[in-house]
């Protein structure tokens, strides 16, 4: 009896014993809290596996615990996230799929979070918040080589345009064609220094000339000056003479209404004495002694008496 209950209690504590070294092993007190959070890959996540490591500037705070495909959208994968509950991610923190030196396994790696950021929560109707992502180093470069391999092919392209069999008889006649011409020049190689010196004589010529007609230049621009001088002054001459007229046409018109009125009446009475005395004349010649003795009255011709009243 006393075997039976020293083996239970053995088993017992045996068990015990198991159980809290499994507790002590899964964390136990020690054990840390994690949160959730969802970030969308637009690209391959190739190399990326469960429980990689996720790292914020390189430290360690949390696992990768789902990758999904996004049955909505096939070009991009659903990330999930187990993040040490207290660790930075704000609002402006983004996750980037980074690979660790050459043996190409691929672990997550976070950034940013300025300290003025607020904190990073779930969208209204979100289950998880969503941290952004970047595109990866790989994803770049597969980009950029796209691009270029892309260019390089359309270069490609045009070069073999360019060196199509046309084009390349075409080329072969022009440097046939500058051959010709090489020789040519070569042939006339006296007569082109002889024309090449006589247009340098032929410039040196137009430096002098225009040396010479710099005085010249200046001579007429002397006389230009001296021209509109000249005209400035007849401007002013003309404008003086113009007030001068206007004034004697006023004087002209003052006086055709003032003088002449009185000069008409002047000439009446003029005509009228000039009449007055060539009837005197006329009368002093018939006769003179009316001067003297004064006129009588003319007898009166046959019948002129019987026929007054």
């Amino acid at each position: 009896m006393n075997y039976t209950l020293v083996g239970a209690f053995v088993l017992t504590l045996g068990a015990a014993l198991i159980a809290v070294v499994l507790w002590l092993a899964s964390g136990g007190a020690l054990q840390k809290k994690y949160d959730l959070y969802q970030a969308i890959a637009d690209e391959s996540v190739a190399g990326l596996n469960l429980n990689a490591p996720v790292k914020y500037n390189g430290v360690d705070v949390g696992k990768v615990r789902q990758i999904r495909l996004d049955v909505g959208n096939p070009q991009r994968v659903n990330l999930l996230f187990a993040i040490e509950r207290g660790t930075p991610v704000k609002e402006d923190t983004v996750a980037v799929l980074k690979t660790q030196g050459l043996t190409g396994i691929a672990y997550v790696e976070l950034s940013g979070g300025t300290p003025a950021s607020p904190r990073l929560r779930a969208s209204a109707g979100g289950k998880y918040p969503v941290i952004r992502t970047t595109p990866s180093l790989s994803a770049r470069l597969e980009n950029v080589l796209t691009t270029v391999l892309a260019k390089l092919d359309s270069t490609s392209t045009h070069i073999d345009a360019i060196l199509s069999e046309a084009n390349q008889r075409a080329f072969t006649s022009a440097l046939a064609d500058m051959a010709v011409v090489a020789r040519t020049l070569a042939a006339r190689k006296d007569t082109i220094d002889a024309g090449l010196a006589d247009a340098a004589r032929t410039l040196s010529n137009t430096s002098r000339i225009t040396a010479q007609a710099a005085p010249v230049m200046e001579r007429i621009g002397r006389g230009a000056e001296a021209i509109e001088k000249m005209g400035n002054e007849v401007a002013q001459t003309s404008a003086t003479a113009g007030r001068t007229v206007n004034s004697v046409g006023a004087d002209v018109k003052r006086f055709g209404a003032e003088t002449l009125p009185e000069l008409e009446r002047l000439m009446g009475e003029m005509s009228l004495l000039s009449a007055s005395l060539r009837r005197l004349t006329e009368q002093t010649e018939r006769d003179p002694r009316g001067l003297l003795f004064g006129r009588k009255p003319v007898p009166d011709g046959p019948g002129e008496g019987a026929s007054r009243p």
